[in-house]
């Protein structure tokens, strides 16, 4: 049973956030906002105090390449659901909207409901298994592998006061910075399926945003002219 623990935990993330949104979605909303703006206002300000730091007094922080990069993928797996529930995924419509209305509604929940299975797959594609295909692992399971061995990262440490404090290993162990993997896969999913109910119920169209390149075009259209 302890293999079924990190689902449990998923489980528990996906009910409290639709019993939060159901009570107070603009509060989702403005917390999701504020974790993505937070991520990139850290990433900058990082890389822009590392590269003041090296060229203009020869030091710097030894882990602020790896710590950007783990913040960057942060803000992609954590950002990606939110792009797919405001419908800000880029995406080409050009066939569906020449099917009649029925069909293109049909397609539009298949959209969804391929990325929801993209994101099933990447979570655990050992469940796959009962269709014959010859898969396993998943972010959950690499996630447990790392939690179970405890290793660190390359170069992220934990301040020496706090290494002696709370007893803590040298290093910030992996599981932690890659628990966003099958957090940020379980919120995509989950937005994937709310997209689904909500083309369903004629609440939206696509999971995609297809019309922004051509929204840009009539936007600046008359940017070029005397």
């Amino acid at each position: 049973m302890s293999q079924y623990w990190p689902y449990l935990g998923i489980f528990i993330i996906l009910a409290g956030l639709f019993f939060w949104e159901r009570r107070n979605p603009g509060a989702v909303t403005r917390f999701e906002e504020n974790v993505i703006a937070s991520l990139l206002a850290i990433i900058t300000i990082v890389s822009f105090i590392q590269v003041i730091a090296r060229y203009g007094f020869n030091t710097g922080w030894g882990g602020a390449l790896e710590f950007t990069r783990i913040a960057f993928a942060w803000m992609i797996l954590f950002g990606m659901s939110y792009a797919v529930k405001i419908g800000a995924h880029l995406g080409v419509d050009a066939f569906i909207h020449m099917l009649p209305r029925k069909a293109f509604r049909a397609v539009a929940i298949f959209g969804a409901f391929c990325a929801f299975m993209y994101a099933a797959m990447l979570i655990s594609a050992t469940w796959m298994e009962i269709f014959g295909a010859n898969s396993k692992g998943g972010a959950v399971d690499y996630w447990s592998r790392m939690f179970k061995l405890g290793i660190g990262l390359d170069d992220l440490r934990y301040p020496e006061w706090a290494q002696h404090t709370f007893g803590l290993q040298e290093r910030i162990q992996r599981w932690i910075a890659y628990l966003i993997l099958p957090v940020g896969l379980a919120l995509f999913g989950y937005r994937s399926i709310e997209a689904m109910v909500q083309i369903w119920r004629g609440e939206r169209e696509l999971i995609i945003a297809g019309h922004e390149a051509e929204d840009l075009v009539a936007e600046n259209k008359d940017v070029l002219k005397d």
